[in-house]
């Protein structure tokens, strides 16, 4: 019996093509199944780390070991792979802007805290149940947090873009013409194509330097001790610096936490299985928080639920949680190699740039899109004045002289950034003021603000899940 028929469905009978035990197939038909899922990942996945710094072969180790853990934790019903997290590139940004490896290792610790926040989240849906608990983040403070991550991160794209224009515009070409005439996984892995097209044209007019390849060992171990968060701890501790980074990246959990809640509705749309209902939000929240904090506290990107895998599930119209973990053990084994890992390290800032110029604006997209299909409306005085010091902080704090508002406290200096002042404002604003009137779940309050760009794109689930 498949793991996932003990889940009620969503109403409607299952198709006849669909199919929930993938061990009917045999197994090479499920392991071609699962390289399909990891590729479908891939290219999103390792931008993460290449974007910020951080290790890409811990990134893939911990994407593999998170997906595995969140099938733990959501007692091995739902077919989510997790991979890295766009929404706390701001994040990394304002603590390490330019990947420093000295300053990452309190990044992870500040997203390692913000995993934490995911666990009481998931013991408050447990106790009081998601509409009590979602009022305190609606829509009209979680789409401006999402527009700003994307604005402040836009001045890098441009930078990076500016090295070969060239080269970045055939990434943007390929992305964009990928997700609008693309046909099935042509359509899931846009990110992907741009990366391999773009690298390929940067190499041949001489952008990289494959010297580091040539180095690189084919096995080696993924996690280094100095890049992790507990090397922190040491006798160069710097609290202020700890703290820092604490508060300027947990808030940002508040918009992804809401993310994850759209994509475990998209996976449900897709399979005809109620995972809302069972295994239960609280239980796949407690998978990718505690998935976040095991890949944070070794180094690598917060992990998430991801869209392009949804993707995949309604391609293939198979939905067996078994092929899922398959492509979670390659990520594990493929995270060995370092000779990958310096292919990766080679890409030229150009190919980075032209892939964040449709990544940062699409992020900044969907946050205008989440107010739209929310209908925030915007003729309520409290909404405008939300969303606008949500904007303005975050924005104006990130672009000002010194780049955050520092408080020194018993000696310590701690710098909020604009995204920490902005979300803070807004969640303390929305608490304050009257005429709150957000009911998760709701039409005009939906539960699923979708997720953040390329991780998925919603509208194509859905259409394929139609078609199907």
């Amino acid at each position: 019996m498949s793991e996932t028929k003990s889940v009620p469905t969503m109403g409607v009978e299952d198709s006849p093509d669909a199919i929930y035990d993938a061990r009917t197939l045999g197994a090479p038909k499920m392991a071609v199944f699962g390289l399909q899922h990891m590729f479908a990942m891939f290219g999103a996945t390792i931008l993460v780390p290449t974007l910020t710094g951080l290790s890409v072969s811990a990134t893939l180790l911990f994407a593999g070991l998170g997906t595995l853990l969140f099938h733990f934790a959501s007692k091995g019903k739902v077919p989510a792979f997790l991979g890295s997290s766009f929404a706390f590139i701001a994040g990394y940004a304002a603590i390490a802007p330019n990947g420093e490896a000295d300053l990452l290792p309190y990044a992870c610790l500040g997203v390692a805290c913000a995993g934490l926040l995911y666990l009481v989240l998931a013991a408050l849906f447990r106790v009081f149940g998601p509409t009590r608990v979602m009022r305190f983040f609606p829509p009209v403070v979680t789409g401006p947090i999402v527009i700003s991550i994307g604005l402040i991160l836009a001045s890098s794209a441009i930078e990076n873009a500016s090295t070969n224009w060239l080269v970045a515009l055939v990434a943007v070409v390929i992305i964009v013409a990928a997700n609008i005439w693309g046909k099935g996984m042509v359509k899931i892995v846009p990110i992907l194509l741009g990366v391999v097209g773009s690298y390929a044209v940067a190499a041949a007019v001489g952008e990289v330097d494959f010297s580091g390849v040539a180095e690189a060992a084919w096995i080696g171990l993924p996690v280094a001790w100095n890049d992790t968060a507990l090397s922190v701890f040491g006798p160069n501790f710097d609290a202020g610096l700890a703290i820092t980074a604490v508060i300027t990246i947990v808030p940002l959990a508040f918009a992804t936490m809401i993310e994850h809640i759209g994509n475990v509705s998209a996976i449900s749309s897709t399979c005809n299985r109620n995972y809302i209902s069972e295994p239960g939000l609280h239980r796949t929240l407690l998978g990718d928080g505690l998935a976040t904090i095991l890949a944070a506290l070794f180094g690598a990107p917060a992990n998430t639920t991801y869209g392009e895998n949804t993707g995949v599930l309604a391609l293939t119209r198979v939905f067996d949680p078994r092929v899922v973990r398959i492509a979670a053990l390659f990520a594990i084994v493929l995270s060995f190699c370092p000779k990958f890992a310096a292919v990766i390290a080679a890409m030229p800032s150009c190919v980075i740039g032209g892939v964040s110029l449709v990544l940062y604006g699409m992020i900044s997209a969907v946050g205008i899109r989440n107010l739209v299909e929310n209908r925030v409306d915007f003729t309520k005085s409290r909404n405008v004045l939300i969303t606008a010091l949500v904007l303005v902080l975050s924005l104006g704090i990130a672009y000002s002289a010194a780049g955050a508002i520092v408080i020194v406290v018993g000696g310590i200096s701690v710098s909020l950034s604009g995204l920490a002042v902005g979300s803070i404002a807004g969640i303390a604003l929305n608490i304050a003021l009257p005429g709150h009137e957000y009911v998760f779940g709701e039409a005009g309050g939906s539960d699923a603000e979708g997720p953040l760009p390329l991780e998925g794109n919603l509208e194509d689930v859905e259409e394929m899940a139609a078609r199907g």
